[in-house]
């Protein structure tokens, strides 16, 4: 009987020596007739820990590696680009000195504040 061999997209690489891997696919509705997209999560074999979220893998199906794999990655298919350096703070967005600030007020105070806005000339 020939292995099964699946494509998904690496969700976790927390696990030492194990990915997970979500999986979709799209079928027909029987009645409705409309495409309809479903996922379900595979914990995969990585012996080397190579894999990284965000890669897109093919898997293969395989004997039981523990209670829950019975899937080991073949290849990648693309790979995820590498994280950036962080950014540095956007200086507009920082708070200068004198920037104004949003303030709440409740009924009591927004009725003071219109009431000064009216006897002023």
């Amino acid at each position: 009987m020939p292995k099964r061999i699946l494509q998904g997209v690496i969700t976790s690489d927390v696990m030492d020596k194990t990915v997970t891997v979500r999986v979709e696919r799209r079928f027909q509705h029987p009645v409705y007739k409309k495409f309809i997209t479903r996922s379900k999560k595979y914990a995969v074999h990585d012996e080397e820990n190579a894999y990284k979220v965000g890669d897109v893998v093919r898997i293969e199906e395989t004997r039981p590696i523990s209670k829950r794999k019975r899937w080991r990655v073949i290849d990648a298919v693309t790979r995820a680009p590498a994280p950036s350096a962080p950014r540095a703070a956007d200086p507009v967005s920082a708070e200068a000195p004198g920037a104004r600030k949003r303030v709440r007020r409740g009924k009591a105070d927004a009725a003071a504040v219109a009431s000064q806005k009216t006897e002023t000339p």
